[in-house]
C-alpha cells in the first residue's frame, strides 16, 4: 500500500493481480493495465511505491512475480505513470528490473522498494527463491539488496562495480527473503527478513557485507537440520535483532509522526504469525523488542499517514483495511 500525495487515496495491490485506487470514504477503484502475474504460492503481484517526483510525473512502480520459460518463475521491477479519473489505468508502463535467473518454485521472491532520503536511488530486496546458494553467488541478483537507478540500472558506486554484469547492482548479499526494506531518521537502510525455522531477523543493511544465508542463522532447516548460529560467524553480519520462535514479519516502518509519541522512532512491525504489530526500539546498530499489540489476525502491511496515523492491512481473503489513531 502506498498513500498518494494528500494522503486521502492510496494504491494497493492484491496478490491475485489487482490493484486498487483507493478513496477515503468512497468505493476502492480497479486500476487498468496491470502486468500479468504469476499466481501461485507466494508469487503475484508485489509492491508498489510512487516515485519520488510523483506529483510532477504520475509515475509509479510495482513488483511482480513473472512467467518464465518452462516451469520457471521470477520477480519484476516495472514502472508506469498512473492516470486517474473515473477510469484509472497505467500507462506506457515498462519492466526495468529482473530477477536473474528465473528458477522453479513459487516463494521468496521479496521483491520490497525503498527510495533513498534523496530520491536518487532505487533500493530493492530479491529473494534467493528458496535455493539457498544463489544467497552467497555474487553473479545472480538472488538474494540479495540491490542499488538501482530509478530506471533499473545498477547504480555507480556500488561495492562489486568492478566486476560488471549482474554483479554491479548488489549493494548487500546472503539474504533470505525480505519482506521488509526502510530507511530510518538517520537515513540507515534497514531490511526485516524471514528465517527458516525460526532466525527470522531485523539488519542493518550496509554496503558490500554478507548477510549469512544460507551459512549461519539463528533458527534450522524445515526438515530439522540444525544450521550454525551466527555467533559462529564474526566475520558476517550479524542481525541486530533475531526472533525464535518466528514472528513472521509481512512489512514494517520506523514510525516518525508524534500522535503516537511512545513509538516514535521505533520500528513496527506488521506480524503474519504473530498476528499483531511488534514494537522494537532501535539502540544504535541493535534493537530490542519493547512490546507486542495482539490483534488476532495476520497482519501483512502496515503505512504511516502523513499526520501521524498507523494504517495496517490483514492478509487473507477477508482482509481488512485498519486505521490506528490515539484515543
Amino acid at each position: 500500500m502506498a498513500f498518494l500525495p494528500g494522503g486521502r487515496d492510496a494504491l494497493v495491490t492484491e496478490r491475485k493481480g489487482r490493484l486498487l485506487l483507493w478513496h477515503e470514504g468512497k468505493p476502492a477503484q480497479t486500476v487498468a493495465g496491470t502486468p500479468v502475474v504469476a499466481y501461485q504460492g507466494q508469487g503475484g503481484l508485489g509492491d508498489v511505491q510512487i516515485a519520488p517526483d510523483f506529483a510532477r510525473t504520475g509515475t509509479v512502480y510495482l513488483t511482480w512475480a513473472e512467467s518464465g520459460r518452462g516451469d520457471t518463475r521470477g520477480a519484476a521491477l516495472g514502472r508506469a505513470r498512473l492516470v486517474q479519473g473515473p477510469s484509472p489505468r497505467l500507462e506506457d508502463r515498462t519492466v526495468i528490473w529482473r530477477q536473474v535467473p528465473k528458477v522453479t518454485g513459487a516463494g521468496h521472491y521479496s521483491h520490497r522498494i525503498a527510495f533513498s532520503p534523496d530520491g536518487q536511488f532505487l533500493f530493492l530486496s530479491s529473494g534467493e527463491r528458496q535455493k539457498f546458494t544463489p544467497a552467497q553467488d555474487l553473479g545472480t541478483n538472488l538474494g540479495k539488496v540491490l542499488r538501482l537507478t530509478p530506471n533499473g540500472t545498477a547504480a555507480p558506486g556500488n561495492p562489486f562495480a568492478a566486476r560488471g554484469g549482474i554483479s554491479a547492482q548488489i549493494w548487500s548479499y546472503g539474504h533470505r527473503n525480505l519482506l521488509g526494506l526502510k530507511f530510518d531518521a538517520d537515513g540507515r537502510l534497514w531490511d526485516l527478513e524471514h528465517g527458516p525455522r525460526g532466525g527470522d531477523e531485523l539488519n542493518l543493511v550496509e554496503p558490500g557485507r554478507n548477510y549469512g544465508w544460507p551459512l549461519v542463522s539463528d533458527g534450522d532447516n524445515y526438515d530439522g537440520s540444525r544450521i550454525p548460529r551466527n555467533a559462529t560467524r564474526p566475520d558476517l553480519a550479524a542481525p541486530a535483532i533475531s526472533w525464535n520462535p518466528v514472528i513472521g514479519p509481512g512489512d514494517f516502518i520506523f514510525y516518525r509522526g508524534t500522535l503516537f509519541r511512545f513509538w516514535r522512532g521505533h520500528a513496527l512491525i506488521a506480524g503474519l504469525v504473530s498476528q499483531g504489530l511488534v514494537d522494537v526500539a532501535v539502540e544504535g546498530k541493535t534493537a530490542r523488542e519493547v512490546a507486542r499489540h495482539d490483534f488476532g489476525r495476520r497482519l501483512r502491511e502496515i503505512v504511516e499517514h502523513e499526520d501521524g496515523t498507523v494504517w495496517i492491512l490483514e492478509d487473507g481473503p477477508a482482509a481488512r483495511l485498519l486505521k490506528l489513531s490515539p484515543r
